[in-house]
């Protein structure tokens, strides 16, 4: 039995740039999934990137349009719910310190009031919708992998695993050093492509060491550079973001 969810009147996806481009497929599911709990969810046509790809390579005055956007485009709304722990950390924490450097004091304001309505998935699921049985139905040998920024700036612990732990028919194994980066980091993979290889290849070696038939994560970007080396390797592993996992069901399997 599905919980109530907590009354919230409007929710907005922030999709982040790489899903919209790349991986449509998980901002689709974050609204089956949301909808199907009870959310009425919008997509504000005027998102755009959050910047972090500015802000992690030490262009802070060229991210500052991009918060400006952000803010314009997400000002409006009760919450805002994303399938990515890089980009929520990217907002809460980033965000603030653009704005202070582009000595706005408007837009410092508007970052405050935004920032807190701002989640991840699971934490929007388990802290605002309190619930970890979504309804999911997945009936396949899965390993979870918490990604750095999931882990070390949106700190959103075990909410991952206990919606996974709350799917019937799944078989959830433990990854090993788990909370080991894959070593992708968005430009660190191509300033430091070696290094990122090797430690990719490690978290590889790690997966398939479980059995999964599928690896699962909060964040795409890692799981393409992790799903690139498993696919090179012919480990045979399907790749799947959480959303994906949380929205299937018997009548529509992801």
């Amino acid at each position: 039995m599905i919980p109530a969810p907590v009354a919230v009147k409007k929710v907005a996806l922030f999709a982040t740039c790489l899903n919209d481009v790349m991986w449509p497929g998980t901002p689709i599911a974050v609204v089956r999934l949301l909808r199907r709990l009870g959310c009425e969810v919008d997509f504000p046509r005027g998102q755009t990137c959050c910047g972090q790809p500015f802000t992690n390579t030490g262009y802070a005055p060229e991210a500052a349009p991009s918060v400006r956007a952000f803010v314009r485009a997400f000002a409006d709304y009760d919450a805002v719910v994303a399938p990515s722990g890089s980009c929520v950390g990217s907002v809460r924490h980033q965000h603030r310190d653009i704005a202070r450097r582009a000595g706005d004091a408007r837009l410092c304001a508007d970052v405050e009031d935004l920032a807190p309505r701002v989640y991840e998935l699971s934490e929007f699921l388990v802290d605002v919708l309190g619930v970890t049985d979504v309804g999911a139905y997945f009936p396949h040998r899965v390993t979870y992998h918490p990604t750095c920024h999931s882990l070390r700036i949106c700190r959103v612990g075990d909410r991952p695993l206990r919606l996974l732990r709350g799917v019937r028919g799944i078989d959830l194994v433990e990854l090993p050093d788990a909370d080991q980066c894959c070593g992708f980091g968005g430009t660190f993979a191509m300033k430091n492509p070696d290094l990122s290889v090797a430690m990719g290849s490690d978290k590889a070696r790690h997966v398939r060491d479980t059995g999964a038939e599928v690896l699962v994560a909060g964040d795409n970007s890692c799981l393409a550079h992790i799903g690139g080396l498993l696919s090179r390797q012919r480990a045979g592993m399907r790749i799947l973001h959480l959303a994906e996992v949380l929205a299937a069901t018997e009548e529509d399997p992801a």
